[in-house]
């Protein structure tokens, strides 16, 4: 069980001094059963008039700012150490109906569940969901874990990861048509796909650890990462980073979930100013594994758009 570390820094800058709006910083990993939070600290210079933390309708842990001065940066500064559990090679213990699809949801789960299968996106020609049935056979039924592995590893295989610094994510028609996006832009492709196919699926997004940067592993390191939650019936929600081909939690820390991409935002707030008082920001990701094994104990305190 590898020990973790977080640095996570994003430093705002304006021509001239400038007022804050509030502002909510979402970087603290969730605690579960594969990873468990050690420590956790956020430091943000000009200091708040008021911090304070929450966790939002999705169970994610919010810190909420607010400031009463004027001032040419705005820096938030997170550090996260954390005990993580990767599965190498995930077997999924599907409920009996579940492990082949097409399977259904039980009428205990819908309610919940149903917003999760919605398509979000507008599909007029079906072209996403002609793709997403492109993975099933025929004739006859399939394994679902084979079909959510293979659209994984063809996302991962046949479309070049970009990294984006526009705003919001990309149409999931103009990713099919032109096989390339960042990950937050893959995520929600593979999650309107599996939509298609009447899975639930939602989006997360948290860090993605590569050692040594090593592209030929992983790409989209050095900020913010995206990938996918399915549903499934006796596993719960399994994780699928298409960015990657990862199948299970293997290098994703996992930080936000949440239905669609805008409620999972890893910063966002606002200033008052000229638009020309902008200039731009700097986000500094890195993810390192600890020396230290010894580390132990629980945190106190604890994002830029995703790449």
């Amino acid at each position: 069980m590898p020990i973790l570390s977080v640095r996570h820094r994003t430093v705002y800058r304006y021509r001239r001094p400038v007022s804050f709006g509030e502002h909510r910083i979402m970087i603290r990993p969730r605690d579960s059963y594969d990873q468990r939070l050690i420590e956790a600290s956020l430091d943000i210079d000009p200091a708040p008039a008021t911090l304070r933390w929450m966790f939002d309708v999705f169970g994610n842990c919010v810190a909420v700012a607010t400031f009463d001065t004027r001032a040419e940066t705005l820096t938030f500064d997170g550090r996260i150490t954390l005990e993580h559990t990767p599965e190498h090679a995930p077997v999924f213990p599907l409920a009996p109906h579940a492990v082949l699809y097409p399977f259904g949801y039980g009428v205990e789960d819908m309610p919940d569940l149903s917003r999760s299968i919605e398509r979000a996106w507008p599909d007029p020609r079906h072209e996403v969901d002609a793709w997403a049935r492109s993975f099933l056979p025929a004739e006859g039924r399939i394994l679902t874990q084979d079909l959510l592995a293979a659209m994984t590893r063809r996302i991962r295989a046949t479309f070049t990861y970009v990294a984006r610094s526009e705003k919001g994510v990309q149409d999931p028609l103009t990713t099919l048509r032109t096989k390339r996006g960042s990950c937050r832009d893959f995520a929600v492709l593979m999650m309107e796909a599996v939509r298609a196919l009447g899975m639930a699926a939602r989006f997360v997004s948290g860090y993605l650890y590569n050692p040594g940067n090593d592209r030929g592993r992983h790409v989209g390191g050095g900020s913010t990462h995206a990938w996918v939650q399915v549903y499934l019936p006796g596993a719960g929600w399994v994780e699928f980073d298409p960015t990657n081909g990862i199948v299970g939690n293997r290098d994703l820390i996992r930080v936000a979930v949440a239905r669609a991409p805008a409620q999972a935002l890893p910063l966002q707030g606002s200033f008052f100013g000229l638009s020309s008082d902008d200039l731009g920001m700097i986000v500094e990701v890195d993810v390192t594994e600890s020396a230290d094994d010894n580390v132990h104990g629980l945190a106190g305190n604890a994002a830029p758009p995703l790449r």
